[in-house]
């Protein structure tokens, strides 16, 4: 493990809650809990938090967002199934629309179709 990443993960460990997204507060920070002689060192350490803090953030957002797709993925594949089967045992032609709360059946109205002649 290199020198920013170890420096990071102890002053994380102790004070993960004073950091945050911005770049800027990082260092203000950094300041207030360490004390970095080299402006190039700690630009470095608060710049790796920064990214480390909004890695957490995207991969939790992510997380989120993909177990409530999980979950409405499974409700739309339990709707489809009931819709295969009634199309199944229907002997007309049906559109089939789900909403939330109700199944509306909907007859397409079809008119003939007339050929040209020329």
């Amino acid at each position: 493990m290199d020198r920013i990443k170890r420096l990071s993960f102890e002053v994380l460990a102790d004070h993960k809650s004073k950091f945050g997204e911005d770049f800027v507060e990082n260092k203000k920070a950094l300041n207030q809990v360490s004390i970095v002689r080299s402006k190039g060192l700690k630009n470095k350490v608060a710049g790796y938090i920064t990214r480390f803090i909004k890695k957490e953030i995207r991969e939790e957002k992510f997380k989120q967002d993909r177990s409530s797709y999980d979950s409405s993925n499974t409700e739309e594949q339990e709707s489809t199934l009931d819709v295969i089967e009634s199309e199944e045992t229907s002997e007309t032609v049906e559109e089939i629309t789900l909403t939330n709360d109700e199944v509306e059946t909907i007859v397409p109205k079809t008119k003939p179709v007339e050929e040209k002649t020329e």
